[in-house]
């Protein structure tokens, strides 16, 4: 896969083109900040994107902004968010924009290599990957939602692995249950938050969106 890789450190953004070489993926290109992350992904037109939050001029929210910009305008290449800390409104954004090939991970998390790899080959084969702790920050937002009050402890445990981009199979192990016991729980929480018949749509994307609060 093709890749851009866009970091102010440049500690960070040549070690993070070495692993991923060294991974197996091409990397295009690697940039400091969020206007020539755009401008290269509109040249090159990458399979992935691994993006810092806070970048140049401010450091803010300047890489975020631009991803959420990238997947408007380029819906097919998946975007890997790296962060310190949770941008609440963009990160929302990011994931209701289209809902697959997005993740956003701490960048705690990538001192742990296989974590870091294995969110970055989920996102590039279709799915999500959200840090637990983005989900749990995200879901202070949505106490509101009555649909949820209705799924048991077990129920919003799978849905929160949902929405960390786990599928059936990972979420049996994470929980030391049977895949058809979660395959049960999966159902379950379709029908309590009335997706049981969203024919044509993913309700797996429905159900996680419904959970952040959209």
């Amino acid at each position: 896969m093709r890749v851009i890789v866009a970091e102010d450190s440049a500690l960070l953004r040549d070690g993070l083109r070495r692993l991923l070489v060294d991974e197996g993926y091409t990397v295009v290109d690697a940039v400091g900040d969020g206007a020539a992350l755009v401008e290269s992904v509109s040249r090159h037109l990458p399979d992935l994107v691994v993006a810092d939050v806070r970048m140049p001029p401010t450091h803010s929210d300047e890489g975020l902004r631009a991803a959420v910009e990238i997947r408007r305008r380029w819906p097919s290449i998946g975007v890997l968010m790296l962060s310190q800390y949770v941008e609440q409104r963009y990160a929302v954004d990011l994931l209701t924009g289209h809902g697959t090939r997005v993740g956003y991970l701490l960048k705690d998390r990538v001192a742990d290599v296989g974590e870091f790899l294995e969110a970055l080959a989920r996102v590039g084969a279709g799915g999500t990957a959200f840090d637990p702790e983005v989900v749990r920050q995200l879901l202070r937002r949505t106490t509101h939602a009555d649909p949820l009050t209705r799924l048991t402890g077990r129920e919003r445990d799978v849905l929160d692995a949902m929405a960390q981009g786990h599928n059936n199979a990972s979420i049996a192990t994470r929980l030391h249950v049977s895949q058809s016991a979660v395959e049960k729980h999966v159902r379950s929480i379709f029908d309590k938050l009335g997706l049981a018949d969203a024919e044509g749509y993913s309700r797996r994307v429905l159900a996680v969106l419904r959970y952040l609060g959209e």
